[in-house]
């Protein structure tokens, strides 16, 4: 039987909820974000932002100078939550293969309910209509037979669109398809494919399986798939979460290490509530230094006894600011993250757990 999978993802997420909750802010350039005096960066902003060029990710300095009305929000992250958490609850009461991407976007399964309601177009719309309803939000939506082209599908038509690839078009879609547009292809990626005149899917698909892997590694496999609509992944109820981090940005250049030092404890903090929180420990510290100049860098370490507490992290932070040029060039972010997750169970303690992980020999699913 053909799957039948719908992309869903939300028009301007956090940007829409902020407009849903403002009325004033309806059919203006709203960013959510740092502000731009304070050197912040825009995590969403809305469709009428965008039509000047806008983007997530950008500076909010340069967002304010491509559009001076632009009207800055602090983001609101419970209230996201609370409205993906209602979406997520619509999702449910047309399948249980729901795997989310993040707050505002997932992959559903309805092979089944389509047979019900007749196709997916028709779930589709059912779920957009009720997200309208229950959130005041509208969505997007992309169905196709398989994820990659679901997802692609979904960014066809927005904002409140619907965008069907059917199997007997998909090649044809395929081969038109810039190279820029497939899932996994960055700027970096861009660069290599058009160096092998790699311009659309058309030109992939003339690429053996072997050339794409000498180039791209085990991502040559798919991009040689993918080009002849071929995505055999399923939609995964259950996602395993690989690292829990939390980063920040400094108002200013720093290079004092001690102002470096204090942030460091209050990441340190927080990544230790949300181990609490999720009843895990770790294994990997991670520590990320941004300098002024942009220059991203990565140091981390890999205990044999497992990390759960701020005290623990803070122990392992020391080595790894050697590593870097703390204190020495001025910094512009810094981030902790935590990898290696297992899972504490209840009445064990973090050595307990891992002890009853390793004898059970399985990976962990719990998210």
């Amino acid at each position: 039987m053909t799957r039948k999978i719908i992309h869903i993802d939300m028009d301007a997420f956090f940007a829409s909820v902020e407009q849903r909750d403002e009325p004033e802010l309806r059919g203006k350039p709203v960013i959510v974000g740092g502000r731009p005096e304070r050197r912040g960066v825009v995590a969403a902003c809305s469709y009428e932002a965008r039509k000047f060029g806008i983007h997530s990710a950008m500076s909010s300095s340069r967002a304010i100078q491509l559009c001076k009305e632009a009207i800055f929000i602090a983001p609101r992250f419970e209230a996201y939550r609370e409205a993906s958490s209602q979406i997520h609850a619509i999702f449910n009461e047309f399948t249980k293969l729901i795997e989310p991407l993040s707050l505002d976007e997932a992959y559903l399964d309805v092979t089944e309910k389509a047979q019900q309601l007749g196709s997916a177009t028709a779930v589709a719309v059912e779920i957009k209509r009720l997200i309208k309803e229950r959130v005041n939000l509208t969505a997007s939506a992309g169905i196709s037979y398989n994820k990659f082209l679901a997802k692609i599908a979904s960014d066809m038509d927005k904002p409140d669109g619907i965008y069907v690839i059917r199997p007997e078009s998909a090649q044809a879609f395929i081969e038109q398809l810039d190279i820029r547009k497939f899932y996994g292809v960055g700027k970096v990626t861009e660069k290599k494919m058009h160096a092998l005149k790699i311009f659309n899917g058309a030109d992939l698909k003339k690429k053996s399986e072997i050339e794409l892997q000498t180039h791209f590694g085990k991502s040559g496999s798919y991009y040689y798939n993918v080009a002849r609509g071929i995505d055999m992944r399923p939609v995964k109820a259950h996602r395993v979460r690989k690292s829990i981090g939390c980063e920040t940005t400094f108002e200013g250049n720093v290079i004092n290490k001690q102002e470096v030092w204090n942030k460091l404890i209050a990441l340190a903090e927080r990544v230790e509530k949300t181990l609490d929180e999720k009843q895990l420990c770790v294994r990997t510290i991670t520590l990320k230094v941004k300098y002024a100049d942009f220059n991203l860098i990565t140091r981390s370490v890999t205990n044999p006894r497992v990390i759960e507490t701020k005290k623990q992290i803070m122990e392992i932070l020391p080595n790894l600011l050697k590593k870097t040029e703390v204190g020495k060039r001025p910094i512009r972010l810094i981030g902790i993250s935590a990898s290696n997750l297992i899972a504490k169970k209840h009445n064990m303690t973090a050595e307990e757990s891992v002890l009853d992980h390793k004898n059970r020999g399985g990976q962990l699913g719990l998210f």
